[in-house]
């Protein structure tokens, strides 16, 4: 919190490493005491991935300590500003995100004195470069905060790579200098993550997915039978296709877990025919049979097949489809057992096996786009239902709101 006194050669600091290890708290505490004790009158940069992230991952903890400390802090929340003083002084902090390349033109021609990157990883490099543009006035400092991600990233290769050529202090967390966090609740993440996922959010490394996604999945460990007795509740997801498969996903919640009973799987490709909406309606019908189906989970872009089925009766929730978070999620119940593929699924069972990751633009990874319909409608219920059940909640939010 206090390097700027301590080593004020430095120009900017950078921190990662592991989710829940106290980096964004610290580096919002930091900011804010560096700004208000180098600067009057001068306007700052708050940036995240987006304004509501913004809030709820840095502002939420950071202002009730600043009020502690005896600043004043007000909001204009229709101007996205905070106004903060104390002892004689008064900055103005800009809230801005970064949530794609158009974002760049919301900070341009703006000036700061200083410049807060949550989650830098996760932005644009348009929108980061145009906020350290922005910061013009002398004694100016970059603050930036991120998860890891893959090595060919960016940000890894340009600025934590180069952190010494470009006078950065580099600074890397892990869940251990989180004294906050028991070691029972590290513990629980340490099962929850397997394969990359473990080694980026529970170790803190820029390391890089291969081969499997699902890569700690086994069909012979994980495939359950059927459950017998009667679900509490029984949900449907879907991943719906005309010229691609059409994917659907019965499940059935027994105790605490959610099992993948049964499921459709039509490709149009391999029968020569197309089924038009109201077809795709019967057949979610009689995956359903006399079950009362709680809500349906679809792709949010099938408006006219969402439109359908709720003409016919169907509660519809379109899904959270933030693609990266929900495998995170996904991941993580599966391996946790929240949630199950039964025997039988043999279309799910198929895909697990073979749905493997890529490379991206600008480093970023993202699964091959082949054999991955199964995969999408799970991972619409894990993102929309299961993941945001009580016991599992909170271990997700962490690693999902990257992805908000």
């Amino acid at each position: 919190m206090l390097w700027w006194r301590e080593s004020p050669e430095f120009e900017g600091v950078i921190c990662d490493g592991a989710v829940r290890s106290g980096k964004t708290l610290c580096m919002g505490i930091g900011f804010f005491c560096w700004a208000m004790r180098s600067f009057d009158g001068r306007q700052f940069a708050l940036c995240g991935k987006t304004i509501g992230a913004l809030r709820r991952n840095v502002l939420q903890e950071v202002l009730p300590v600043l009020r502690g400390m005896g600043l004043s802090v007000r909001e204009r929340r229709g101007e996205n500003l905070l106004l903060v003083s104390g002892e004689g002084r008064e900055n103005r902090f800009c809230l801005a995100g970064g949530r794609d390349e158009s974002s760049a033109a919301l900070i341009q021609g703006a000036t700061f004195a200083g410049v807060l990157l949550d989650e830098a990883a996760l932005m644009p490099r348009s929108f980061v470069e145009q906020a350290l543009a922005r910061c013009s006035v002398e004694g100016a400092k970059l603050w930036f905060s991120c998860n890891p991600e893959g090595p060919g990233h960016w940000f890894y290769r340009e600025w934590i790579r180069k952190a010494e050529e470009r006078r950065m202090l580099y600074l890397h967390f892990t869940m251990a200098d989180n004294p906050g966090l028991s070691p029972a609740t590290r513990a629980q993440y340490e099962r929850r993550y397997a394969g990359a996922f473990y080694r980026r959010f529970v170790l803190g490394e820029w390391t890089s997915p291969e081969g499997r996604i699902y890569d700690f999945y086994r069909r012979e460990v994980h495939a359950r039978p059927r459950p017998g007795g009667t679900a509490e509740r029984w949900c449907v997801s879907v991943d719906y296709g005309t010229t691609n498969p059409c994917s659907m996903g019965l499940w059935g919640k027994y105790g605490e877990v959610w099992y993948r009973v049964e499921e459709r799987y039509y490709a149009s490709r391999e029968t020569g025919v197309q089924l038009t909406d109201q077809e795709y309606v019967e057949m979610l019908r009689r995956l359903a049979g006399e079950r009362r189906i709680e809500r349906v989970v679809a792709d949010p872009s099938a408006v006219s097949f969402i439109t359908a089925l709720r003409r016919e009766g169907f509660s519809v929730t379109g899904a959270v489809n933030d693609v990266l978070s929900g495998i995170r999620l996904t991941a993580g119940l599966l391996k946790s057992g929240r949630m199950v593929i039964c025997e039988g699924c043999e279309d799910c069972l198929r895909e697990i096996e073979d749905y493997c990751w890529e490379q991206g633009g600008e480093g970023r990874e993202a699964p091959r786009k082949e054999n991955d319909h199964a995969m999408d409608d799970m991972r619409y219920f894990a993102a929309t239902v299961a993941g945001r059940e009580r016991g599992f909640a909170a271990a997700g939010l962490a690693v999902e709101r990257t992805g908000r």
